[in-house]
C-alpha cells in the first residue's frame, strides 16, 4: 500500500495506542494528527483491534502493560520514528528496525517473584493498566506484598481512575488551539493547502516531519473549524439545554464534543473517524454521522418546531434569566424579546441583559480585548499602585474571539487589594469606560472568604456598542485558585476538580480543602486548612496533574 495515489490512506489500516509517557508533547499531537489525516484511527485504551502501539521505549511500554507481558506484544509495539519514515517514504515500511522489543535482550530481566506462574489469558493481555499503575503479585508465601486496606484501595482506584481519563483523554491527539507568546504578542498562521489536498494552515518549507513540528506545534497554530458543519449544531442544542430545558448535563456534553470537533485535522465524512475520540459516545457518534449524511439533526429540528422550546431558549438567553424565569415568563404568556419590554418583574440587571442583547452576544476581537484590557491595567495602577490585572477567560487562553472579559485582580502585599474595586470601579464609570451594573446593588464589601466581585457592561472606547465585563479581586493566597478557576476552560476545571474529590479534597476559586467526616458520616469541607499553593503550577502539582500553559487549556 504505497506510492502518491494511495498517501491519503497512508495508515487506512493502522488502529493505534500512544504511550504518552517520554514524549514531546508537541511533537506527540503532530505524530497523532498525521496518523489520522492519513487514514490511521487512534484508541484511548489496548484491546483486541489495536493493530499499533507506539512507546519511546520498552521502559515505558512495560510500566503500562506489565512487565510479564511484554512478549505478548511484541509484534505491535513500535517507534514513534516508525510514523515518521513511513510518511518520508510514502508507503508503509516493514516493522522489524522500529519494534520496541526487538532481540530477546532488549527485554527487562525478570525476578522469580515477578515471573508469571501460568500462561498469561487472552482476557489478560488485553487488560489495560492506568499508566504508572502497580500490579499486585503474589509473594512464594501467597500474600499480596502491597497490601491494602479496602478504603486505601477503593481510594487508590479512584485516583487512578481518574488519572486514566487525565492522561489519555486531557491531551487529545489533536493539535492545540492558538495562543500567545510569552510577551503577550500573537504568531502569525498562514492558510494553504495541505499535501493531503485539505485546506487549512501550511508551513512555508518542506521536508521532515521534524521540520514540520517545528512551525505546527508552536503555541500560534490554529487549525481551521473543519467540522462546523456539526458544531453549529451542536452549539445551538448547547443552548437549548442550557438555557430551556435546564439540563446543564446534557449541555456540558455538547460543549465537551465540540472541544474535540473543532480542533480534529480532518473533516469528517464516515463513522470510524469519530469512534474513540474523548467526549464522543455511541449517542453523540449517530448524531454527528445524521448531520454529515443529511445536513441537518432531528434532534435540533424537533425543538425548533417546539413553540416553547424556542420562547424558553430565547429567553434563557438574555444575561441574568436562567431556566426557571424563562418559564414563568413563557407561562405569563411571552412569546418574544418584545413581549418582555414592559414585564415588571424583571429584576434591573435583566433588564440590562435584555436591552443589550444583541450587543453582549457578539464576539469581542482579541486585539480590543488587549486595548481595554491595558485601559483597565493603567487605572487601576492609578488608584492602587502595585496591583496586577489579568484577563482571564478564553482570552487568556488564546482566542482570536472573545465572548466577555474576566479580570483576576491580586495584589502581592497581601492588603492592598481590600477596597480597591470600589474605587475602580467609581473611576471606570468617570471616563465612561463602565456603563451599566449587572450586579444588584453597588456594596463593594469583601465577601465573606475575602473575594471582592463586580459583574457589569462596558464599550469600547468610541462605541457605543456593550460587552460583559467581570472582575474578581483575590486575596493573594486565594489568587492561583481563582487564576485556574477564570481562565478555564470548563472541561479541564471540571477534571481538576474531580481529581481532586478523588484524593479527597475540595478544589474551587478559593482554595484546595480538605474533606472529612464530621460526628454525624456527612463530608464536611475544612476550610481552616486549605494547601498553600504560590502558583497555578503549585495546584497542578499537588493534584499531579499534567502541567498546562494558559494556551493549552481549550480541551
Amino acid at each position: 500500500m504505497g506510492g502518491e495515489a494511495d498517501s491519503s490512506a497512508l495508515f487506512g489500516e493502522v488502529v493505534a495506542v500512544f504511550l504518552e509517557q517520554g514524549t514531546n508533547h508537541r511533537r506527540l499531537q503532530i505524530w497523532k494528527d498525521k496518523l489520522q489525516q492519513k487514514g490511521g484511527v487512534i484508541r484511548q485504551h489496548i484491546n483486541r483491534t489495536v493493530t499499533h502501539i507506539f512507546a519511546v521505549d520498552v521502559k515505558h511500554l512495560a510500566e503500562r502493560v506489565g512487565s510479564d507481558r511484554l512478549k505478548q506484544f511484541q509484534s505491535k509495539a513500535f517507534r514513534y520514528e516508525w510514523i515518521e519514515d513511513c510518511l518520508k517514504a510514502g508507503a508503509k515500511l516493514p516493522p522489524d528496525k522500529y519494534l520496541v522489543l526487538r532481540p530477546e535482550k532488549d527485554a527487562p530481566a525478570l525476578s522469580d517473584e515477578s515471573a508469571p506462574s501460568s500462561v498469561v489469558s487472552e482476557d489478560d493481555l488485553y487488560f489495560d493498566l492506568p499508566p504508572g499503575a502497580k500490579s499486585k503479585r503474589k509473594s512464594a508465601g501467597g500474600k499480596d506484598e502491597d497490601f491494602e486496606s479496602d478504603e486505601d484501595s477503593h481510594k487508590r482506584r479512584k485516583v487512578e481512575d481518574w488519572m486514566d481519563v487525565i492522561q489519555r483523554g486531557g491531551k487529545l491527539g489533536i493539535v492545540g488551539p492558538k495562543g500567545i507568546t510569552s510577551d503577550g504578542h500573537e504568531g502569525n498562521e498562514s492558510q494553504g493547502q495541505n499535501v493531503d489536498g485539505s485546506e487549512g494552515p501550511s508551513p512555508k518549507v518542506g521536508g521532515s516531519l521534524i521540520e514540520l513540528s517545528a512551525i505546527e506545534s508552536s503555541p500560534s497554530y490554529t487549525p481551521p473549524n473543519l467540522n462546523k458543519n456539526v458544531t453549529a449544531i451542536f452549539d445551538e442544542l448547547k443552548n437549548i439545554y442550557g438555557d430551556a430545558l435546564g439540563d446543564d448535563r446534557r449541555s456540558f456534553s455538547y460543549y465537551k464534543a465540540n472541544s474535540v470537533l473543532e480542533k480534529l485535522p480532518f473533516k469528517i465524512t464516515r463513522p470510524d473517524q469519530v469512534k474513540g475520540l474523548p467526549a464522543i459516545g455511541k449517542s453523540m457518534q449517530d448524531q454527528i454521522m445524521e448531520i454529515v449524511k443529511t445536513g441537518k439533526s432531528s434532534r435540533l429540528e424537533h425543538f425548533k418546531h417546539d413553540e416553547k422550546v424556542k420562547a424558553v431558549s430565547l429567553f434563557g438567553a438574555v444575561w441574568g434569566i436562567g431556566p426557571s424565569t424563562a418559564q414563568k415568563l413563557y407561562d405569563k404568556g411571552h412569546r418574544t424579546l418584545e413581549d418582555l419590554q414592559h414585564e415588571e418583574s424583571l429584576t434591573s440587571p435583566q433588564k440590562f441583559g435584555l436591552k443589550f442583547h444583541d450587543d453582549i452576544n457578539k464576539k469581542i476581537p482579541r486585539h480590543e480585548v488587549a486595548d481595554m484590557e491595558r485601559l483597565v491595567q493603567i487605572h487601576s495602577e492609578s488608584v492602587t499602585p502595585g496591583i496586577s490585572v489579568l484577563c482571564g477567560g478564553s482570552y487568556r487562553r488564546g482566542k482570536e474571539m472573545v465572548g466577555d472579559m474576566d479580570m483576576v485582580v491580586t495584589h502581592p502585599d497581601g492588603k492592598s487589594h481590600a477596597g480597591f474595586l470600589r474605587q475602580l470601579v467609581r473611576k471606570l464609570k468617570e471616563i465612561d469606560f463602565l456603563t451599566e451594573d449587572l450586579t444588584v446593588g453597588m456594596d463593594h464589601k469583601l465577601e465573606e472568604r475575602g473575594v471582592d466581585t463586580y459583574f457589569g457592561l462596558c464599550k469600547y472606547p468610541g462605541r457605543e456598542q456593550r460587552h460583559r465585563i467581570d472582575f474578581k479581586v483575590y486575596p493573594i493566597e486565594k489568587y492561583p485558585f481563582g487564576l485556574i478557576a477564570w481562565t478555564g476552560n470548563d472541561v479541564l476545571n471540571r477534571r481538576l476538580r474531580l481529581l481532586a474529590e478523588a484524593k479527597g479534597y475540595k478544589l474551587d476559586d478559593h482554595g484546595l480543602f480538605p474533606v472529612m467526616r464530621d460526628a454525624q458520616g456527612e463530608r464536611v469541607m475544612d476550610r481552616t486548612s486549605g494547601v498553600p499553593c504560590k502558583t497555578e503550577k503549585d495546584v497542578f502539582d499537588k493534584l499531579g496533574f499534567p502541567w498546562l500553559e494558559p494556551h493549552e487549556r481549550n480541551l
